[in-house]
């Protein structure tokens, strides 16, 4: 049992902290009771202290299941500034030579990342069971019940790994999830009984707004404007790769602003340079699909846009926590052009194979298809025993709850009542009156009153008096350093 002083002795002396934010000690405490955690803390509020800290704690391993390279990437670097030199993460930008090194040195280790996929490999696996995992992490849990069922499904093996690594002692961590996702989460990780830490979803410096227009110029010309008053940096999403690329574009012509695309059609070190310049305010704005932002430690983000409508609630608020994590006033604004829900329709059933396209794969006895992501997906539920049958009924099932969860998402944005009252009562955490901020949402008004806000920018705010050659030179200087680490990590205990 590890005593609440020895938490706030670490907390201080080695992350030069004085107090824990909201959860984290309640998450440590009930960890270092031996109790399974969920810890449900919002964007901004420290979920990786609570197992960096755990770790230095305990010096044991801790092994965090992450979903994304660059998240794993940017956490490993994070603990290296600190003087963590026993991080890595193993990945498949890794050489077979490089990873096998990390595998025969597991025990040397304190923290480990890898993705869902890479653990379920036999010889990761069989590795990872010769040594004593202190800690099991899940992080962005929530993944398991938005992602598992048709777009990553071997987050559906991670009860069943858990249960091959010695049901290890677990924290799932997210920043949003309603009790619907609670449930899903610790009953496909097997950990009916585990404890919940959940606080407040609600960001109240966040002020929230949707904007409705006639016509896709009208639309355009407002995040123009948008862009070129606010005070920046702020992150614009897009549901389409091509129209952020051509808002970029658009916005660096018609706005005295830096402005970048950020999405998974670039190549790796154009991502890198991005996020990288995003980060050392070298850029005002990023026009970014959803790949960009999960576990984005950047606290003075100012706003953030969806220029296009989220498929659900819970990526939504995901998306504008980013903003304000400084406990600054920002503001997330929705820009709604009718019929951009069919778009989100569409985009959201995309990875969902229909009964056609189940009933012709299991025909086929070929292995998984390079590529083809709804044939590799019925090929996992095929080799781990779905009858074609229940595959089509699990399919059907998972279009109504992604209809239903995108008719919640349009709640929000048609309400006329209280926006914040919303989110709260989407999320079961539905306050009084008392509890909502002096600047609420923008229900009741045309726009948002960005000077009473203190929201214009003023010309000193803009990066783009940044001189872009010192931009130039910083970006190559973080990437040759970081890929250097990560290219000698394998030699770096």
């Amino acid at each position: 049992m590890i005593s609440t002083e020895q938490l706030y002795q670490t907390l201080k002396q080695h992350f030069r902290f004085t107090d824990f934010r909201a959860g984290q000690l309640d998450a440590l405490t009930a960890l270092s009771a031996g109790q399974n955690t969920l810890a449900v803390l919002p964007t901004g509020a420290g979920k990786t202290l609570i197992y960096e800290l755990y770790g230095v704690v305990t010096q044991k391993l801790v092994l965090i299941v992450s979903p994304l390279i660059s998240l794993m990437q940017d956490q490993v670097t994070a603990l290296t500034v600190k003087g963590e030199k026993r991080a890595a993460a193993l990945t498949s930008l890794m050489t077979y030579s490089e990873k096998n090194w990390v595998l025969r040195h597991l025990s040397e280790y304190r923290f480990l990342f890898v993705s869902p996929e890479m653990l379920s490999q036999d010889q990761i696996l069989s590795a990872f069971q010769r040594v004593q995992i202190g800690l099991l992490v899940v992080d962005e849990a929530h993944c398991i019940s938005t992602w598992g069922p048709d777009f990553r499904p071997e987050y559906l093996l991670l009860g069943q790994i858990r249960h091959q690594l010695g049901d290890p002692l677990t924290l799932m961590a997210t920043a949003t999830a309603t009790q619907h996702v609670r449930d899903d989460i610790k009953q496909k990780l097997q950990l009916p009984q585990a404890t919940e830490i959940v606080e407040p979803v609600d960001r109240q410096n966040i002020f929230l707004s949707v904007e409705r227009f006639d016509t896709q110029n009208d639309k355009n010309d407002r995040l123009i404007e948008l862009v070129a008053k606010l005070k920046k940096p702020g992150v614009v999403y897009f549901s389409s790769k091509k129209k952020a690329n051509e808002m970029a574009e658009l916005l660096t012509a018609k706005t005295n602003s830096k402005v970048a695309a950020y999405h998974a059609d670039l190549d790796p070190e154009t991502r890198f340079k991005v996020q990288q310049q995003f980060m050392q305010d070298q850029l005002d704005v990023i026009c970014a699909t959803s790949a960009f932002g999960m576990g984005i430690d950047k606290n003075n983000v100012r706003f953030v846009i969806h220029y296009h409508v989220p498929s659900d609630v819970e990526s939504y608020w995901q998306e504008i926590g980013r903003a304000g994590r400084d406990g600054e006033q920002s503001v997330a604004i929705l820009l709604y052009q009718s019929g951009d829900e069919q778009i989100a329709q569409f985009l959201s059933e995309a990875t969902i194979p229909q009964d056609n396209e189940i009933h012709y794969y299991f025909q086929q006895n070929a292995p998984q298809i390079a590529g083809d992501e709804k044939a590799n997906l019925i090929w996992f539920y095929k080799q781990h025993g779905y009858r074609e049958d229940q595959l089509q009924a699990a399919f059907a099932k998972r279009r109504e709850q992604r209809l239903l969860a995108l008719r919640k998402m349009m709640g929000y944005l048609r309400t006329t009542a209280c926006k914040r009252r919303y989110i709260q009562a989407y999320f079961d955490q539905l306050k009084g009156d008392d509890h909502l901020p002096k600047h609420c949402c923008s229900s009741d008004e045309p726009q948002p009153d960005f000077k009473g806000l203190g929201l214009l920018a003023s010309t000193a705010d803009s990066a783009a008096a940044n001189d872009p050659q010192n931009s130039n030179t910083e970006w190559q200087a973080i990437l040759t350093r970081l890929f250097n680490f990560a290219g000698h990590q394998s030699g770096a205990l």
